[in-house]
């Protein structure tokens, strides 16, 4: 049980309630806290001073004053408006990330919502109520209106939830779950809507996968190095110690350690070569440059989940309301920019170790395109091929989205983030990365297998042994995509990463 007690969450905590259905609970101090903080709205609604969003319009109509009979019915006008996204629904997953999210900023007790806004939030959340959020349609600033929206439409009864098995209507899955349709009050529709709850919440997952996936290549790597008849020297602890970056220092290590008593280098260690083509030799120092992208947006996205990104926000024992711009995406845009070109590096050079495995002109006498019977039979040939495909279209998303800038509002919100793009680009680099380390995977082992009876290290070893308990070697073509569908759901389940630590102990 995860309590909301208006302190800062982890991206593990995210991960557990997003993905693997851990419940939720307000605590009692936040709810406390709430309760003092709505009254403090309250007494302020009650007013005549113009208050953005309490007692006037919002965006460019900031300047109209809402007559107090129609406050609460501006709140649900804000939803239904708003509700305007557009494009593919959000994965599970992602919706109640984002649902995490908004519920915890509200807890934190300067937006000014009831505790029963959090509560509703967190049952519907307890009990799978996912709202139909369509993944288009927010510029990153005023917070992720559009998405946030549909939440909350959820919320009240309107719009569309989603019930595992398909769509059905918000108030019926409500219903069905005994839960009311929430009767919005002043100030609570602009608070369910404004955040960062999208930029933040699919940056949470994605900064999670990514850092596996730093370790992951970093074993694809090994193999690859190991099955080319590659040299570890370059990852002696003396020539990092002389450039100490810490991804640097973090990939070099873990290299040493995953081709520790390796047959295979250990038989050509005095051969006349100098050293070894960049995508081997380099490992440190690209691998490296992806873990100090992973990091720096962790450390972004860490601090978002400790933070308020509503507007106004009411500090009722100054007795103050202070507008101001916590909804910007800015920071994230740029984090989850940087995180999917670290992503697109990793995956170049991923696929340049593929080709080297396939290629005759550069694999070092192991089979043209790794099959044994090659001519009538075309091996991995195609698998490059599509890693190259993969790898080229990561580099479209690793393009900033956090640069550009589209005003909104009529030009009232005249320099917008853009970072749910940026978000939305993250994700799918993510996904398209762990495709080619995949196929790095696949073809390492296979390439590993015709070195035999040399044997590798003992973390290539235990990385092929995994493999090899689901894929059997490709002695004659066969239908490819269950080869390369099988190496996705061992990245996707962790299993390698399991074996190769439970043989070497936690990589770093």
């Amino acid at each position: 049980m995860i309590e909301l007690d208006g302190g800062p969450l982890t991206l593990e905590v995210v991960e557990a309630v997003a993905r693997r259905g851990e419940e939720v609970r307000l605590g009692p101090a936040a709810a406390r806290t709430l309760g003092e903080s709505r009254a403090f709205v309250d007494r302020l609604a009650a007013g005549a001073e113009p208050i953005y969003g309490i007692t006037t319009g919002v965006g460019k109509l900031k300047d109209v004053v809402i007559p107090p009979g129609e406050r609460a019915e501006l709140q649900r006008n804000l939803v239904l408006s708003h509700a305007g996204g557009m494009g593919a629904p959000l994965p599970a997953a992602e919706v109640r990330a984002i649902m995490l999210l908004l519920a915890a900023s509200l807890a934190r007790g300067a937006s000014g919502v009831r505790p029963l806004v959090v509560e509703t939030v967190i049952a519907c959340l307890n009990r799978r109520i996912h709202p139909v959020v369509p993944e288009l349609g927010s510029v990153g600033a005023s917070g992720d209106l559009a998405p946030l929206a549909h939440v909350a439409l959820c919320l009240v009864g309107e719009g569309a939830a989603s019930d595992g098995g398909g769509q059905i209507p918000a108030a019926e899955a409500l219903a069905r779950a005994g839960l009311r349709p929430l009767v919005l009050e002043t100030k609570e529709g602009l608070a369910l809507l404004n955040g960062t709850h999208l930029m933040a919440g699919l940056g949470a997952l994605a900064v999670l996968d990514a850092g596996r996936l730093t370790r992951m290549a970093d074993v694809t790597g090994a193999m690859s190095l190991e099955a080319l008849m590659g040299s570890n020297a370059a990852f002696d602890a003396r020539i990092h110690a002389l450039r100490p970056h810490p991804g640097q220092l973090a990939t070099a290590a873990n290299l040493r350690r995953l081709t520790a008593e390796s047959g295979i280098i250990a038989s050509h260690r005095d051969c006349t070569r100098v050293q070894d083509a960049y995508s081997l030799r380099c490992m440190p120092q690209v691998h490296g440059s992806a873990r100090e992208a992973v990091a720096f947006a962790r450390s972004v996205i860490e601090r978002e989940l400790a933070s308020v990104s509503d507007n106004p926000l009411v500090f009722p024992a100054d007795g103050a309301v202070l507008s101001g711009g916590n909804f910007h995406g800015e920071v994230l845009g740029l984090a989850l920019d940087t995180l999917a070109l670290g992503l697109g590096q990793l995956a170049g050079i991923c696929e340049r170790r593929i080709d080297r495995l396939v290629n005759p002109l550069t694999n070092e006498a192991l089979p043209p395109f790794l099959s044994p019977h090659g001519g009538v039979h075309s091996g991995y040939m195609i698998a490059q091929y599509g890693a190259a495909a993969l790898a080229s279209e990561l580099r479209t998303q690793a393009v900033p989205a956090s640069v550009e800038s589209i005003p909104t509002s009529g030009l009232q919100e005249d320099y917008n983030s853009m970072a749910a793009g940026s978000a939305l680009k993250a994700c799918r680099a993510v996904g398209l990365a762990r495709r080619v380390i995949a196929i790095e995977l696949l073809l390492a082992a296979q390439a590993l297998d015709f070195r035999a009876p040399l044997t590798p290290g003992r973390g290539s070893a235990a990385a092929r042994a995994t493999v090899r308990a689901r894929i059997a070697p490709l002695d004659r073509d066969r239908y490819l995509k269950a080869d390369l569908d099988a190496a996705l759901e061992l990245c996707e389940e962790g299993a390698v990463l399991a074996a190769v630590e439970a043989a070497l102990g936690p990589l770093e």
